[in-house]
C-alpha cells in the first residue's frame, strides 16, 4: 500500500449522527470521529452515502465541513458531489479552506450520462477545483459509469485526480480499474466501496477500501491492514470470514443507513437512530438479529 501513501488503507465513510428531531448532532459526531481515530483508521469521509449527503441543504452541508474537519487528525476527505456544479465548487472550496486532504465528487445523477459526458464532466471537475480530487464511481445510483478507461484518461490528464472510489459488486470491474490507472499512474489509488473486497482488492494492487462497517467495527479492518503488511496469512483469511459474516448488516432492514446507525446507537450509546430515510426504523425482530450479529448487549 506503500504507493498510495496518502490515501491507501481504510476508509470509513462515516455516519452523520442526528438528534430526535433529524438535525445534526455535532456532539454525536465529534464522539464517533474520536473513535474512528483511536481505532486507528487512515482516513475519514465525510458526508458520503452512509453520511446522507443528498439529504442536507447546500447550508448544512458547509456547516458540516467547517466543523467536522476540527474533531480528528486524521486525513479527511470531504464529498461534495451535487447535481449543481456551483455547490460543488462553493463546497470544495470550503473544504480546501478548512484543510481537508482532498474532496470526492460523483458524476452527475438523474440524468443518464454517456461516456463522453462522464469524461467531459470530470475533465471541468479537474479544471476547476483546487488541491486532491476523488471520483467516485456507484453506478447502480447514477446510471453511468466512470469506466477504467475514462478513469485512466483524466489520471494521465490530471496530477490532483488522486483516485477513485469504485462501488461496483463485481471484483473484476475494480480490478480492471486498477490495472489502466497503474499503467499510467503508479501512485493512483482505487479504492473498492465494498467491504467484503478489501482483501481482494490490496491483492490485484489496489489502495484500500471505504467501508461502511467501519463505523462499527473499525478494529477488524485495521486488525486485516496489519495482517497484509505482516503477510499473516492466517490472519487475512480469519478477517476475510469475519467480513463476510457482518455483511449481513445491510440486509437487515430496509435502509442500510438506518440499520448502522441503530447498531452504532445500541453499541456504543453516544447517538441515536434517527436518519432522514423515510421507513427504515427497524422492527423488533430486525433489532434482535442486529443485537446477534454485533454482540450487543
Amino acid at each position: 500500500m506503500t504507493r498510495h501513501s496518502a490515501f491507501s488503507g481504510v476508509w470509513c465513510p462515516s455516519i452523520t449522527p442526528m438528534d430526535s428531531e433529524g438535525n445534526i448532532d455535532y456532539v454525536g459526531m465529534s464522539r464517533h470521529l474520536a473513535r474512528l481515530t483511536d481505532a486507528r483508521i487512515d482516513v475519514i469521509l465525510l458526508m458520503g452515502s452512509i453520511g446522507e449527503f443528498a439529504s442536507f441543504s447546500l447550508e448544512e452541508r458547509l456547516a458540516l465541513i467547517r466543523k467536522a474537519r476540527e474533531m480528528s487528525p486524521l486525513t479527511m476527505v470531504a464529498n461534495v458531489s451535487s447535481t449543481c456544479l456551483s455547490d460543488v465548487v462553493t463546497m470544495a472550496q470550503a473544504a480546501h479552506d478548512a484543510g481537508y486532504e482532498a474532496v470526492m465528487v460523483l458524476p452527475p445523477y438523474y440524468y443518464a450520462q454517456t461516456a463522453n459526458q462522464v469524461l467531459s464532466y470530470f475533465r471541468r471537475i479537474g479544471q476547476t477545483l483546487k488541491g486532491k480530487w476523488f471520483a467516485y464511481n456507484f453506478p447502480a445510483r447514477t446510471g453511468c459509469d466512470i469506466t477504467p478507461e475514462i478513469a485512466a484518461t483524466l489520471a494521465a490528464e490530471f496530477p490532483d485526480f488522486a483516485g477513485i472510489k469504485d462501488t461496483v459488486d463485481c471484483q473484476s470491474h475494480t480490478r480492471d480499474m486498477i490495472l489502466a490507472t497503474q499503467a499510467v499512474r503508479p501512485d493512483f489509488a482505487v479504492l473498492s466501496g465494498y467491504d467484503e473486497y478489501f482483501i481482494p482488492n490490496l491483492m490485484a494492487g489496489g489502495a484500500g477500501v471505504i467501508s461502511g462497517l467501519n463505523n462499527v467495527m473499525p478494529e477488524l479492518f485495521v486488525t486485516a491492514r496489519e495482517a497484509w503488511q505482516k503477510g499473516d496469512l492466517p490472519a487475512l483469511t480469519g478477517a476475510q470470514r469475519e467480513i463476510g459474516r457482518c455483511m449481513a448488516i445491510y440486509a437487515i432492514g430496509d435502509d442500510f443507513v438506518t440499520t448502522i446507525k441503530t447498531v452504532v446507537s445500541r453499541k456504543f450509546g453516544y447517538s441515536t437512530p434517527v436518519s432522514r430515510n423515510a421507513g427504515g426504523a427497524l422492527n423488533e425482530a430486525q433489532l434482535q438479529q442486529a443485537d446477534r450479529q454485533f454482540d450487543i448487549r
